[in-house]
């Protein structure tokens, strides 16, 4: 079995080859090749890759090129991690939206859309490529904004499933606290990539007794310390939602914040560069404790499980995962990309049954679902008026007089990814 990484050269990338090496019997890789136009960085990841495997005595084989089309070549599965323009550019999405007193992020919100802006139409590049060289290969992709990029792919014909590691985060902390393995918690896991809720918290699989309320009686400061919101609003939500909709729930104390500190793209960046001097210690054969606060846990165990139910490693399983809607949100058109919990096998992700929403959460999957219409058609087509109707459209701004500067400074500071501006 032959897999490819695009965006190799990323520093995540250890996370995901101890997962390779630790996880074998699940997915028996035989040739894994990292694919990124950055040599340096590509020598440095490639070697510490190569490392992992040995010390774990992972009998496969791991190359590196910047040759997309060779690499991709024969792969059985694509995986997706790039990040257009860098940390440069997720500097620029954490930082100019403040100035117009909105949030600055790199998946939501204005910093959001300029992200889907540069990343969708490289991605469909990329995967159009996959599909000439080979047409049978599954696209994971876990490149943000997740919802957006794999509907673009989706809607182009491709064989893709997005993916997020916020489920299994939840899943792997909620079995550490009812002191349970991990695949005994099933989660109720409803709502769009970085905007969903967990419903329920169920042992033993998906009609399990839902122990949900125990879990915010006995833990409930740990969990709202976590998700960084009061312990009174997860109790009256009777829910816990992704650390994400902090920024829909308390936007304006978010916005205060980020004002006073530099951007997590500053910070990564900082990270970044240690753990590449890291990586290029011959002695290292390990993924170091510093890739912890890189963000991604558990990345690596998510891949590796939809990587082997897509491939017929072990039958089908239950994951959470992006996939089209079709039906499973009443509300939403069939083709809305969501994150449920859902089937997957060889043929694909088919989700299960979600449990119905109350129309808090409803309403703001709406929403943001209608923004990501505008997003995606923004992304395929440009134009000032398509991104200006996006930002209108996003319930993070919502104002016409936010939506022109946001658009002024969304265009100009990424105009060299932008060939319309």
């Amino acid at each position: 079995m032959k897999l490819a990484v695009v965006g190799g050269g990323s520093t995540y990338t250890p996370e995901l080859i101890d997962g390779f090496a630790r996880l074998r019997d699940t997915l028996p890789v035989e040739e894994l090749v990292l694919v990124d136009p950055a040599a340096d960085r590509l020598e440095l990841v490639g070697g510490l890759a190569r490392r992992i495997f040995a010390k774990q005595g992972h009998p496969g084989r791991i190359t590196t090129t910047a040759d997309l089309d060779a690499g991709v070549e024969g792969a059985e599965a694509v995986l997706l991690q790039l990040r257009v323009g860098g940390q440069a550019a997720r500097d620029q999405d954490e930082t100019w939206p403040l100035e117009c007193g909105c949030v600055g992020q790199e998946t939501t919100g204005a910093g959001g859309l300029a992200k889907a802006l540069r990343t969708v139409p490289v991605v469909l590049d990329i995967a159009e490529r996959v599909r000439r060289t080979n047409p049978d290969a599954w696209i994971i992709d876990f490149t943000n904004p997740v919802g957006i990029v794999t509907r673009a792919l989706l809607q182009a014909g491709h064989k893709a499933v997005g993916l997020c590691n916020v489920a299994i985060g939840f899943q792997r902390k909620f079995a550490a606290l009812l002191d349970v393995t991990p695949a005994e918690v099933h989660l109720d896991h409803v709502g769009l990539n970085h905007l969903s809720w967990e419903l329920g918290v169920r042992l033993g699989g998906p009609d399990g007794e839902n122990v949900l309320p125990r879990l915010l009686a006995e833990h409930g400061d740990t969990i709202a310390g976590d998700l960084r919101m009061p312990r009174q609003i997860v109790d009256r939500l009777g829910v816990v939602p992704s650390y994400y909709l902090r920024y829909f729930y308390a936007h304006d104390d978010v916005v205060r914040e980020l004002g006073t500190k530099p951007s997590r793209a500053a910070e990564v960046a900082a990270m970044e560069k240690e753990l590449l001097a890291m990586y290029g210690d011959p002695a290292l054969d390990e993924k170091p404790a510093l890739l912890g606060k890189r963000g991604g846990a558990f990345y690596s165990e998510a891949a590796v499980d939809l990587a082997a139910a897509l491939l017929g490693g072990g039958g089908p399983s239950v994951q959470v995962v992006n996939t089209y809607n079709n039906g499973t949100l009443p509300f939403l058109p069939d083709d809305a990309v969501i994150e449920v919990q859902a089937r997957v096998d060889g043929t694909g992700a088919a989700p299960l049954t979600a449990p119905v929403l109350d129309p808090l959460y409803a309403g703001l999957i709406a929403n943001v679902t209608a923004y990501e219409d505008l997003a995606l058609e923004a992304a395929l087509r440009g134009g000032r008026d398509r991104v200006f109707k996006a930002l209108l459209s996003h319930p993070l701004i919502g104002q016409y007089e936010y939506a022109e500067g946001l658009t002024d400074r969304l265009i100009a500071h990424n105009r060299e990814h932008l060939p319309w501006a």
